[in-house]
């Protein structure tokens, strides 16, 4: 005979299954099945038999119960499971072939210590036995408040090492159907709800999946006055850039659920399975990392051809083997006398430098058995970070393997933060990304450079219809050219246009250029993060000039249209003809004009409107009653901007 304990407490022979009646004798016998082999006090099964009623002769009255649960084992032939009275309560025996719930431990225990395939199928036959509603026929207010959610718990425990195993495969879809059963009966749950908008998003169902953030946010503020924890707002913001979250690294252990360890005291804890989130955490403060994936990349082929020619050239000495055994960040590389290759993407702040980088590295990286790393050379604030402070997270870095290793130098500000990396990595190679020239890297170590500007039109509308979808931007093909043109198709600013319109699925993409265009690119922000914002963006670029040259840079922009010559930033700074010709010189090195024909400069017109605006009297801004918090006003949690966006 086998006791199901996880559901309606029954009793079965394997063919017939018999619903114990709500009666006390149930409640008995639930409490004693939760701690099988284990004393239970008289005192717990009192409690869990009358609650706070009890009759006046309580341990008579326990007695006779037992009595009746004797028979009724008696009626279907089971004395040899009878109720055992020790010292201080009682007892009954069961193991794994006579309790579900014994069963269902010794399947998540095997499942622990098996591959991941065979931990899913045996998983699974675990969450088979469950039957409904758990102890729906037990009348006992102790054991429904106390032990019902405790093992209920170790069930939502399995149900979500499950769907991770399935999202870890590609498995999405079907997944969904228990993600909305779970999210449904606990709607407070945040991991399954994290789970639920990664497996929707990645069924291209972007827009049901913001929806169920919305849908939690709002729960938890009504039930609870609190948000979504932080994994759930990276999760949002991921989805709202239209990143590729691929498979998720989900850091958990394979699940362990064990007995408590004290059966006597009612609402042990289970053991909690291995902390982690989904995905890698975030770096702190620009530590070395894999490379993340680039969401929906456009253009830049003739850049992506160049380098990718560049980065897989293979020399006597590049080829990754007889190298030195892995250990340190030095010795991963090769020990030719080659000098490694070097590539400079350079170019205004969001305009898609970092999101290339970072592209053709991911086409490459089969050729650097070493690995690839991402060390950003900027803190959150937009520091820079000193050398040997990066240099020595490289040597921390553990080794991918042996032989060479691409570095993707992020951000640099200043030529001697990256001479020395690229020393370390002799024999490996690099791709160096900054808003300034950087010819004198260039000089010493030569390599590539490519300045990169805005998109072409054709371009934008392929980053359009990789976020917003190919229906919705066909829906609205002049609309769509339009929007792109109000954003200077300026990556940053797309991305941040198409985040709006994926958060409102009804606003439509021609009323989302006009009203941008009457404020930019001030509404070109989101308000839930600092990151994503064009002013701010600039602003910080800005911040990172000496005042002066800041300071000409705002008025060249605000006062004057067209090609920007040395004569007319003279006459407009009010300085020599020598000394206007090093300012936009300087400007260009900084990435915030490009030169269209020799002694002949442009700004991009976002950059002219925020000049414009920035130089405006305050009566003459459009007021607005919210605006984006800044930097300052929003924690960092140690993370640089989205790196696909610089």
């Amino acid at each position: 005979m086998l006791f199901q304990l996880l559901g309606p407490l029954s009793i079965t022979d394997g063919r017939d299954v018999v619903v114990l009646p709500p009666s006390k004798p149930t409640s008995l016998l639930a409490a004693l099945l939760i701690r099988p082999g284990s004393v239970v006090s008289t005192d717990h099964l009192q409690d869990a038999v009358w609650g706070e009623e009890q009759p006046t002769t309580a341990k008579a009255a326990l007695q006779s119960c037992v009595l009746r649960l004797r028979r009724i084992f008696a009626k279907y032939g089971i004395e040899d499971q009878a109720v055992v009275a020790v010292a201080g309560g009682y007892r009954i025996h069961a193991d794994a072939g006579t309790l579900d719930l014994l069963h269902f431990r010794q399947l998540v225990g095997r499942a622990a210590a098996s591959g991941t395939e065979s931990e899913l199928y045996t998983l699974r036959a675990a969450l088979a036995l469950w039957q409904g509603p758990l102890l729906a026929n037990v009348p006992s207010a102790l054991l429904h408040r106390d032990e019902v959610p405790r093992l209920a718990e170790e069930r939502l425990r399995v149900l979500e090492r499950v769907c991770d195993i399935e999202l870890e495969h590609g498995r999405c879809r079907e997944t969904l159907v228990d993600l909305w059963e779970v999210t449904r009966v606990y709607p407070a749950h945040e991991r399954f709800c994290e789970q639920l908008m990664t497996a929707l998003y990645r069924t291209g169902r972007q827009t049901e999946a913001l929806a169920e953030y919305r849908r939690i946010k709002a729960h938890l503020r009504e039930e609870l006055g609190v948000d979504p924890r932080p994994e759930l707002q990276r999760l949002e913001l991921a989805i709202l850039r239209g990143d590729d979250l691929g498979s998720p690294d989900t850091g958990r252990a394979p699940v362990s659920l064990a007995p408590p360890a004290a059966p006597a005291v009612p609402g042990t804890a289970l053991p909690r399975a291995a902390p982690g989130g989904d995905g890698p955490a975030p770096a702190r403060g620009g530590t070395a990392a894999p490379l993340p994936a680039v969401p929906g990349f456009t253009g830049r082929r003739s850049q992506v051809e160049e380098l990718v020619a560049l980065l897989t050239e293979t020399g006597p000495a590049r080829d990754g083997s007889g190298g030195p055994p892995a250990g340190s960040f030095g010795d991963r590389s090769g020990t030719g006398p080659e000098r490694a290759p070097v590539a400079v993407l350079s170019g205004a702040p969001g305009i898609g430098k970092t999101a290339l980088a970072l592209y053709v590295a991911r086409l490459v990286g089969g050729h650097y058995p070493g690995g690839c790393l991402l060390l950003p050379l900027t803190r959150p604030d937009g520091t820079p970070r000193p050398a040997e402070e990066a240099a020595a997270e490289l040597r921390d870095a553990p080794p991918a393997g042996r032989g060479r290793t691409l570095l993707v130098l992020d951000d640099a500000v200043h030529p001697d933060q990256v001479r020395p990396l690229l020393t370390a990595n002799a024999g490996g190679a690099a791709i160096v990304t900054s808003r300034m020239g950087l010819a004198a890297l260039v000089a010493t170590h030569g390599g590539t450079v490519h300045r990169l500007g805005a998109l072409d039109p054709e371009e934008s509308h392929a980053l359009l219809t990789a976020v917003l979808g190919p229906e919705r931007v066909a829906a609205e093909p002049s609309a769509a050219l339009l929007l792109a043109s109000v954003c200077g198709h300026h990556p940053l600013a797309l991305r941040i246009a198409a985040a709006r319109l994926l958060t409102r699925p009804r606003l439509k993409l021609a009323d989302c250029a006009d009203w941008l265009r009457h404020d930019l690119p001030a509404r070109l922000g989101l308000a839930d993060d600092p990151r994503m914002s064009v002013p701010l963006t600039l602003d910080e670029a800005l911040g990172r000039l000496p005042r002066p040259l800041a300071e000409a840079h705002l008025r060249l922009g605000s006062t004057t249209r067209g090609p920007l010559t040395a004569e007319l930033a003279a006459d407009v700074l009010g300085v020599p003809r020598e000394t206007a010709e090093e300012v936009m010189e300087r400007l260009l090195d900084a990435g915030l004009l490009e030169e269209e024909r020799p002694g002949a400069f442009r700004m991009h017109a976002l950059l002219r409107a925020h000049a414009r605006r920035a130089t405006a009297p305050l009566s003459a801004r459009p007021q607005a009653l919210l605006r984006p918090p800044r930097r300052e006003e929003t924690p960092q949690a140690g993370s640089t901007r989205p790196a696909a966006l610089r």
